[in-house]
């Protein structure tokens, strides 16, 4: 399997960025890549789905998640992206500095496409996140 994990540090305490990034359904205020997110409950499996800018669908469900340690865990369901079997966390963490870091690691098997293609299309994703957060947080 292949495997991405990415760090940022932000200059605003973990709790004022798990407060946005810890919606499961509030990608879209935060990722420029998701235009919007509708989420479903089925029993105890919430799912939601992703509408990209430029058109495009995934549907994610989730996992996991733990508000006090500030992380949540998903899978994705059906996407465009050449990823398959693929599960990941996004995490937020104090950091020593009254900051906080936030990770967003994944595994995947490559699919339709190198696992160097695949690896360094997640890591694009992730970083795209990463740089609007740090537009929106000051980092």
């Amino acid at each position: 399997m292949a495997k991405v994990s990415s760090t940022t540090e932000l200059p605003v305490p973990a709790q004022a960025v798990w407060s946005v990034i810890g919606n499961f359904n509030g990608l879209p205020e935060w990722h420029p890549a998701v235009q919007k997110s509708e989420s479903k409950k089925d029993g105890g499996t919430t799912v939601r789905t992703l509408s990209l800018m430029g058109g495009g669908t995934i549907e994610e469900k989730l996992e996991q998640i733990d508000d006090k340690e500030r992380l949540y865990t998903y899978s994705i369901l059906s996407s465009p992206l050449p990823v398959a079997n693929y599960k990941a966390t996004l995490r937020v963490r104090e950091a020593d500095s009254g900051g906080c870091n936030v990770e967003w690691s994944s595994e995947f098997d490559a699919s339709g496409v190198t696992e160097n293609a695949a690896v360094e299309q997640i890591s694009q994703i992730y970083e795209a996140g990463f740089e609007n957060l740090k537009r929106m947080f000051g980092g």
